[in-house]
Protein backbone atom coordinates (compact mmCIF):
# COMPACT_ATOMS: atom_id res chain seq x y z
CA UNK A 1 0.00 0.00 0.00
CA UNK A 2 1.36 3.48 -0.90
CA UNK A 3 2.16 5.66 2.08
CA UNK A 4 -0.05 8.58 2.98
CA UNK A 5 1.52 11.66 1.17
CA UNK A 6 0.28 14.65 3.33
CA UNK A 7 1.57 16.05 6.95
CA UNK A 8 1.35 14.34 9.76
CA UNK A 9 2.11 15.49 13.52
CA UNK A 10 2.46 13.10 15.63
CA UNK A 11 0.50 13.76 19.00
CA UNK A 12 2.77 11.20 21.17
CA UNK A 13 6.24 12.18 19.18
CA UNK A 14 8.54 10.60 21.31
CA UNK A 15 6.02 7.33 22.48
CA UNK A 16 7.19 4.42 20.78
CA UNK A 17 5.59 0.53 21.31
CA UNK A 18 5.23 -0.15 24.96
CA UNK A 19 8.49 -2.06 26.17
CA UNK A 20 5.92 -5.04 27.50
CA UNK A 21 5.79 -5.69 23.71
CA UNK A 22 9.06 -5.13 22.49
CA UNK A 23 10.23 -7.95 25.63
CA UNK A 24 7.57 -10.49 24.21
CA UNK A 25 8.15 -10.01 20.74
CA UNK A 26 11.87 -10.48 21.88
CA UNK A 27 11.04 -13.56 24.18
CA UNK A 28 9.56 -15.25 21.16
CA UNK A 29 11.85 -14.70 18.70
CA UNK A 30 15.10 -15.65 20.89
CA UNK A 31 12.63 -18.52 22.60
CA UNK A 32 13.36 -17.04 25.57
CA UNK A 33 11.61 -17.47 28.98
CA UNK A 34 9.06 -14.87 29.30
CA UNK A 35 9.31 -13.21 32.49
CA UNK A 36 8.84 -9.51 30.80
CA UNK A 37 5.30 -9.23 30.46
CA UNK A 38 2.67 -9.24 33.41
CA UNK A 39 1.02 -12.61 32.56
CA UNK A 40 0.32 -15.71 34.20
CA UNK A 41 1.39 -18.82 32.32
CA UNK A 42 -1.04 -20.88 34.47
CA UNK A 43 -4.75 -22.24 34.11
CA UNK A 44 -7.71 -20.27 35.16
CA UNK A 45 -10.10 -20.94 37.83
CA UNK A 46 -12.42 -23.92 35.69
CA UNK A 47 -15.17 -22.73 38.06
CA UNK A 48 -14.85 -19.16 36.30
CA UNK A 49 -14.57 -20.48 32.86
CA UNK A 50 -17.71 -22.60 33.27
CA UNK A 51 -19.68 -19.57 34.68
CA UNK A 52 -18.63 -17.63 31.39
CA UNK A 53 -19.93 -20.81 29.08
CA UNK A 54 -22.95 -20.76 31.12
CA UNK A 55 -23.73 -17.33 30.75
CA UNK A 56 -23.01 -17.35 27.24
CA UNK A 57 -25.07 -20.11 26.59
CA UNK A 58 -28.28 -19.08 28.32
CA UNK A 59 -27.73 -15.73 25.59
CA UNK A 60 -25.96 -13.00 27.47
CA UNK A 61 -24.03 -12.30 24.58
CA UNK A 62 -25.34 -8.84 23.31
CA UNK A 63 -23.81 -5.07 24.64
CA UNK A 64 -24.03 -4.79 28.53
CA UNK A 65 -25.53 -1.56 30.13
CA UNK A 66 -22.89 1.45 29.22
CA UNK A 67 -21.75 1.40 33.51
CA UNK A 68 -21.69 -2.18 33.31
CA UNK A 69 -24.19 -5.33 34.38
CA UNK A 70 -25.74 -4.74 37.36
CA UNK A 71 -25.49 -7.86 38.82
CA UNK A 72 -21.60 -7.23 38.96
CA UNK A 73 -21.76 -3.28 40.05
CA UNK A 74 -24.11 -5.15 43.11
CA UNK A 75 -21.26 -7.52 43.75
CA UNK A 76 -17.92 -4.90 43.45
CA UNK A 77 -20.00 -2.26 45.82
CA UNK A 78 -20.37 -5.56 48.35
CA UNK A 79 -16.89 -6.31 48.07
CA UNK A 80 -15.56 -3.17 48.24
CA UNK A 81 -17.48 -2.34 51.84
CA UNK A 82 -16.62 -5.94 53.09
CA UNK A 83 -12.62 -5.08 52.41
CA UNK A 84 -12.51 -0.96 53.26
CA UNK A 85 -15.75 -0.32 54.78
CA UNK A 86 -16.62 2.26 51.85
CA UNK A 87 -19.92 2.71 50.20
CA UNK A 88 -20.65 3.21 46.69
CA UNK A 89 -23.98 3.22 44.69
CA UNK A 90 -24.25 0.67 42.09
CA UNK A 91 -25.67 2.86 40.06
CA UNK A 92 -24.21 6.10 40.35
CA UNK A 93 -20.69 5.43 41.71
CA UNK A 94 -19.00 2.38 39.63
CA UNK A 95 -18.41 1.52 36.48
CA UNK A 96 -16.91 -1.04 34.48
CA UNK A 97 -14.40 -1.35 31.98
CA UNK A 98 -12.47 -3.04 29.63
CA UNK A 99 -9.46 -3.75 31.48
CA UNK A 100 -8.10 -1.30 34.31
CA UNK A 101 -5.52 0.14 31.69
CA UNK A 102 -8.93 1.56 29.74
CA UNK A 103 -10.34 2.53 33.12
CA UNK A 104 -6.71 4.80 33.62
CA UNK A 105 -7.06 6.38 30.07
CA UNK A 106 -10.90 7.73 30.20
CA UNK A 107 -10.22 9.05 33.73
CA UNK A 108 -7.40 11.16 32.75
CA UNK A 109 -9.00 12.47 29.42
CA UNK A 110 -12.23 12.97 31.25
CA UNK A 111 -10.81 15.26 34.15
CA UNK A 112 -7.84 16.83 32.93
CA UNK A 113 -7.64 20.00 31.01
CA UNK A 114 -5.13 21.83 28.77
CA UNK A 115 -2.19 23.04 30.78
CA UNK A 116 -3.45 21.24 34.02
CA UNK A 117 -0.76 19.43 35.89
CA UNK A 118 -0.83 16.46 37.03
CA UNK A 119 1.84 14.36 39.68
CA UNK A 120 3.39 11.11 38.26
CA UNK A 121 5.35 9.32 40.74
CA UNK A 122 8.49 7.60 38.75
CA UNK A 123 9.14 4.41 37.88
CA UNK A 124 5.31 4.59 36.82
CA UNK A 125 3.29 2.82 34.66
CA UNK A 126 3.59 3.72 31.37
CA UNK A 127 0.14 4.21 30.41
CA UNK A 128 -0.16 7.26 32.41
CA UNK A 129 1.74 9.82 30.83
CA UNK A 130 0.73 9.38 27.82
CA UNK A 131 -2.55 9.78 28.05
CA UNK A 132 -1.97 12.68 30.44
CA UNK A 133 -0.26 14.42 27.02
CA UNK A 134 -2.76 13.49 24.76
CA UNK A 135 -5.28 15.28 27.48
CA UNK A 136 -2.92 18.00 27.16
CA UNK A 137 -2.27 17.96 30.54
CA UNK A 138 1.34 18.40 31.60
CA UNK A 139 3.26 15.53 33.79
CA UNK A 140 5.31 16.46 36.93
CA UNK A 141 7.45 13.62 37.56
CA UNK A 142 8.95 12.99 41.21
CA UNK A 143 11.31 10.33 41.00
CA UNK A 144 11.72 7.72 43.54
CA UNK A 145 14.95 5.63 44.00
CA UNK A 146 15.34 1.99 44.94
CA UNK A 147 15.91 0.15 47.22
CA UNK A 148 12.99 1.61 49.03
CA UNK A 149 11.56 4.14 46.43
CA UNK A 150 9.95 6.10 49.27
CA UNK A 151 7.61 9.15 48.18
CA UNK A 152 8.70 11.99 50.36
CA UNK A 153 5.58 14.17 50.80
CA UNK A 154 7.52 17.56 51.89
CA UNK A 155 8.71 17.53 48.50
CA UNK A 156 5.47 16.96 46.76
CA UNK A 157 4.08 19.06 48.57
CA UNK A 158 6.39 22.09 47.06
CA UNK A 159 5.19 20.82 43.71
CA UNK A 160 1.96 21.92 44.51
CA UNK A 161 0.46 25.14 42.33
CA UNK A 162 -3.14 26.31 40.98
CA UNK A 163 -2.55 24.45 38.18
CA UNK A 164 -1.92 21.30 40.07
CA UNK A 165 -5.22 18.95 38.96
CA UNK A 166 -4.70 15.62 39.84
CA UNK A 167 -1.69 13.18 41.67
CA UNK A 168 -1.56 9.30 40.79
CA UNK A 169 -0.22 6.89 42.75
CA UNK A 170 -0.32 3.43 42.51
CA UNK A 171 -0.17 0.56 45.52
CA UNK A 172 0.78 -2.14 45.45
CA UNK A 173 3.28 -0.57 42.83
CA UNK A 174 4.43 -1.60 39.63
CA UNK A 175 7.39 -2.14 38.68
CA UNK A 176 8.53 -2.05 41.75
CA UNK A 177 6.79 -4.47 44.33
CA UNK A 178 6.74 -1.47 46.64
CA UNK A 179 3.36 -0.59 48.97
CA UNK A 180 2.26 2.75 50.56
CA UNK A 181 1.09 2.66 54.15
CA UNK A 182 -1.28 4.42 56.48
CA UNK A 183 1.24 7.12 56.87
CA UNK A 184 1.88 7.77 53.27
CA UNK A 185 -2.23 8.01 52.68
CA UNK A 186 -2.87 10.50 55.87
CA UNK A 187 0.30 12.68 54.34
CA UNK A 188 -1.17 12.38 50.78
CA UNK A 189 -5.02 13.83 52.49
CA UNK A 190 -2.99 16.31 54.21
CA UNK A 191 -1.02 17.71 51.41
CA UNK A 192 -4.61 17.98 49.30
CA UNK A 193 -6.90 19.30 51.95
CA UNK A 194 -8.59 22.81 50.81
CA UNK A 195 -7.34 22.02 46.83
CA UNK A 196 -9.37 20.62 43.86
CA UNK A 197 -6.90 18.11 43.58
CA UNK A 198 -8.17 15.09 42.08
CA UNK A 199 -6.51 11.28 43.15
CA UNK A 200 -6.18 8.88 40.33
CA UNK A 201 -5.33 5.51 42.68
CA UNK A 202 -4.44 2.96 40.36
CA UNK A 203 -4.71 -0.62 42.50
CA UNK A 204 -4.84 -3.13 40.64
CA UNK A 205 -2.80 -5.39 42.55
CA UNK A 206 -5.07 -4.85 45.60
CA UNK A 207 -5.28 -8.92 46.30
CA UNK A 208 -1.88 -9.47 46.02
CA UNK A 209 0.06 -8.11 49.04
CA UNK A 210 2.21 -9.96 50.92
CA UNK A 211 4.06 -10.46 54.86
CA UNK A 212 0.85 -9.97 56.09
CA UNK A 213 0.27 -6.62 55.30
CA UNK A 214 -2.95 -4.68 54.81
CA UNK A 215 -3.72 -2.42 51.84
CA UNK A 216 -4.40 0.60 52.07
CA UNK A 217 -7.03 1.80 49.31
CA UNK A 218 -7.52 5.39 49.38
CA UNK A 219 -11.44 3.78 49.79
CA UNK A 220 -10.30 3.53 53.44
CA UNK A 221 -9.54 7.57 53.85
CA UNK A 222 -13.13 9.37 53.77
CA UNK A 223 -11.56 12.35 53.15
CA UNK A 224 -9.46 11.27 50.41
CA UNK A 225 -12.29 9.08 48.84
CA UNK A 226 -14.74 11.93 48.50
CA UNK A 227 -11.57 13.47 46.04
CA UNK A 228 -10.57 9.88 44.61
CA UNK A 229 -10.86 7.84 41.27
CA UNK A 230 -9.68 4.06 42.10
CA UNK A 231 -9.42 1.31 38.90
CA UNK A 232 -9.40 -2.11 39.56
CA UNK A 233 -8.68 -5.37 37.77
CA UNK A 234 -10.30 -8.79 37.49
CA UNK A 235 -7.74 -9.49 35.19
CA UNK A 236 -5.07 -9.31 37.47
CA UNK A 237 -7.12 -10.98 39.98
CA UNK A 238 -8.46 -14.26 38.62
CA UNK A 239 -5.23 -14.81 36.81
CA UNK A 240 -7.29 -13.58 32.74
CA UNK A 241 -5.82 -10.48 31.61
CA UNK A 242 -6.52 -11.59 28.35
CA UNK A 243 -10.44 -10.77 29.11
CA UNK A 244 -9.96 -7.32 29.54
CA UNK A 245 -12.46 -6.40 32.51
CA UNK A 246 -11.84 -3.91 35.05
CA UNK A 247 -13.55 -1.29 36.87
CA UNK A 248 -13.69 1.99 38.82
CA UNK A 249 -15.38 3.65 42.29
CA UNK A 250 -15.47 7.41 42.44
CA UNK A 251 -18.32 9.31 43.87
CA UNK A 252 -21.07 10.48 41.54
CA UNK A 253 -19.97 13.99 40.62
CA UNK A 254 -16.39 12.44 39.65
CA UNK A 255 -18.05 9.38 37.88
CA UNK A 256 -20.90 11.16 35.70
CA UNK A 257 -17.35 12.79 34.04
CA UNK A 258 -15.92 9.76 33.76
CA UNK A 259 -18.93 7.80 31.76
CA UNK A 260 -18.85 10.60 29.47
CA UNK A 261 -15.61 9.89 27.98
CA UNK A 262 -16.11 5.93 29.15
CA UNK A 263 -19.27 5.44 26.88
CA UNK A 264 -17.60 6.75 23.85
CA UNK A 265 -13.93 4.53 24.34
CA UNK A 266 -15.74 1.25 24.24
CA UNK A 267 -19.02 1.82 25.64
CA UNK A 268 -19.10 -1.51 27.48
CA UNK A 269 -17.05 -4.65 28.01
CA UNK A 270 -17.91 -8.36 27.71
CA UNK A 271 -21.35 -9.24 28.90
CA UNK A 272 -20.71 -12.67 29.76
CA UNK A 273 -17.58 -12.05 31.74
CA UNK A 274 -19.26 -9.38 33.64
CA UNK A 275 -21.88 -12.30 34.83
CA UNK A 276 -19.60 -14.70 35.64
CA UNK A 277 -17.47 -12.70 37.43
CA UNK A 278 -20.49 -11.74 39.38
CA UNK A 279 -21.51 -14.93 40.24
CA UNK A 280 -18.06 -15.91 41.45
CA UNK A 281 -17.40 -12.99 43.75
CA UNK A 282 -20.24 -14.31 45.85
CA UNK A 283 -17.68 -16.71 47.66
CA UNK A 284 -14.95 -14.13 49.07
CA UNK A 285 -12.50 -17.06 49.09
CA UNK A 286 -12.32 -16.59 45.32
CA UNK A 287 -10.21 -13.25 46.20
CA UNK A 288 -9.19 -13.43 49.71
CA UNK A 289 -6.09 -15.71 49.55
CA UNK A 290 -4.51 -14.19 46.36
CA UNK A 291 -1.67 -12.43 48.22
CA UNK A 292 -0.84 -16.42 49.77
CA UNK A 293 -1.17 -17.75 46.46
CA UNK A 294 1.51 -15.08 44.75
CA UNK A 295 3.94 -15.23 47.78
CA UNK A 296 4.89 -18.69 47.82
CA UNK A 297 5.32 -18.23 44.58
CA UNK A 298 8.13 -14.87 44.97
CA UNK A 299 9.37 -17.07 48.06
CA UNK A 300 9.88 -19.80 45.68
CA UNK A 301 11.63 -17.65 42.94
CA UNK A 302 13.92 -16.07 45.65
CA UNK A 303 14.79 -18.96 47.06
CA UNK A 304 15.82 -20.49 43.81
CA UNK A 305 18.03 -17.41 42.84
CA UNK A 306 19.31 -17.03 45.85
CA UNK A 307 22.81 -17.96 44.72
CA UNK A 308 22.98 -15.75 42.14
CA UNK A 309 24.85 -12.59 41.52
CA UNK A 310 21.34 -11.05 41.54
CA UNK A 311 20.50 -8.78 44.39
CA UNK A 312 16.67 -8.76 45.22
CA UNK A 313 14.68 -5.58 46.32
CA UNK A 314 12.21 -6.33 48.78
CA UNK A 315 8.32 -6.77 46.76
CA UNK A 316 5.71 -6.41 49.08
CA UNK A 317 3.07 -7.15 46.29
CA UNK A 318 2.46 -7.28 42.93
CA UNK A 319 3.75 -10.29 40.91
CA UNK A 320 6.98 -8.40 40.27
CA UNK A 321 10.25 -8.90 41.42
CA UNK A 322 12.88 -6.24 40.98
CA UNK A 323 16.70 -7.69 40.94
CA UNK A 324 19.93 -5.84 40.91
CA UNK A 325 22.36 -6.64 38.45
CA UNK A 326 25.40 -4.11 39.27
CA UNK A 327 27.35 -7.38 41.14
CA UNK A 328 27.50 -8.11 37.17
CA UNK A 329 27.73 -5.55 35.05
CA UNK A 330 27.89 -1.93 34.42
CA UNK A 331 26.01 -1.92 30.94
CA UNK A 332 22.59 0.02 30.75
CA UNK A 333 19.23 -1.75 31.67
CA UNK A 334 18.17 -2.05 28.21
CA UNK A 335 21.56 -3.29 26.96
CA UNK A 336 22.05 -6.17 29.60
CA UNK A 337 17.93 -6.85 29.51
CA UNK A 338 18.99 -7.67 25.79
CA UNK A 339 22.13 -9.43 26.50
CA UNK A 340 19.99 -11.22 29.04
CA UNK A 341 16.89 -12.61 26.55
CA UNK A 342 18.96 -13.08 23.65
CA UNK A 343 22.22 -14.13 25.11
CA UNK A 344 20.58 -16.45 28.05
CA UNK A 345 17.21 -16.86 27.21
CA UNK A 346 15.28 -14.94 29.91
CA UNK A 347 13.18 -11.89 29.51
CA UNK A 348 12.83 -9.49 31.82
CA UNK A 349 12.06 -5.82 31.64
CA UNK A 350 14.27 -2.66 32.20
CA UNK A 351 13.07 -0.55 34.74
CA UNK A 352 14.42 2.25 33.37
CA UNK A 353 11.57 2.11 30.78
CA UNK A 354 9.61 3.39 34.02
CA UNK A 355 10.95 6.52 34.44
CA UNK A 356 10.62 9.52 31.80
CA UNK A 357 13.98 10.99 31.87
CA UNK A 358 17.26 8.55 31.23
CA UNK A 359 18.56 6.39 34.62
CA UNK A 360 20.71 3.48 34.68
CA UNK A 361 19.93 1.68 38.23
CA UNK A 362 20.85 -1.67 37.12
CA UNK A 363 17.57 -2.70 38.03
CA UNK A 364 15.22 -5.41 35.95
CA UNK A 365 11.67 -6.88 36.77
CA UNK A 366 11.15 -10.14 36.69
CA UNK A 367 7.14 -12.14 36.48
CA UNK A 368 6.62 -14.40 39.04
CA UNK A 369 3.31 -14.96 37.73
CA UNK A 370 4.39 -18.39 36.34
CA UNK A 371 4.01 -21.98 36.97
CA UNK A 372 7.14 -23.42 39.38
CA UNK A 373 8.35 -25.24 36.22
CA UNK A 374 8.80 -22.15 34.76
CA UNK A 375 10.69 -20.64 37.72
CA UNK A 376 12.87 -23.25 38.06
CA UNK A 377 14.40 -23.09 34.69
CA UNK A 378 14.50 -19.02 34.83
CA UNK A 379 16.30 -19.76 38.23
CA UNK A 380 18.74 -22.12 37.26
CA UNK A 381 20.00 -19.71 33.79
CA UNK A 382 20.13 -16.84 36.22
CA UNK A 383 22.37 -18.57 38.54
CA UNK A 384 24.59 -19.61 35.66
CA UNK A 385 25.48 -15.74 35.16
Amino acid sequence: MNSYQGTLTSKLPKTGTSIFAVMSKMAVENNAINLSQGFPDFPVSEQLINLVHKYMKSGHNQYAPMPGVLALREAIAEKTEYLYSAQYNPDTEITVTAGATQALFSAIISLIRENDEVIVFEPAYDSYVPAIKLAGGMPISVQLSPPYYKIDWNNVKKLINPRTKMIIINTPHNPTGTILTAEDLINLERITKNTDIIILSDEVYEHIIFDRYEHQSVCRYPKLAERSIVTCSFGKTFHATGWKTGYCVAPENIMKEFRKVHQFTVFASNTPVQYAIAEFLKDKENYKNLGNFYQEKRDFFLENIKNSRFKPITSSGTYFQLLDYSAISEEDEMIFAEKLCKEFGVASVPVSSFYSTSVNNKTLRFCFAKSEETLKKAAEVLCKI
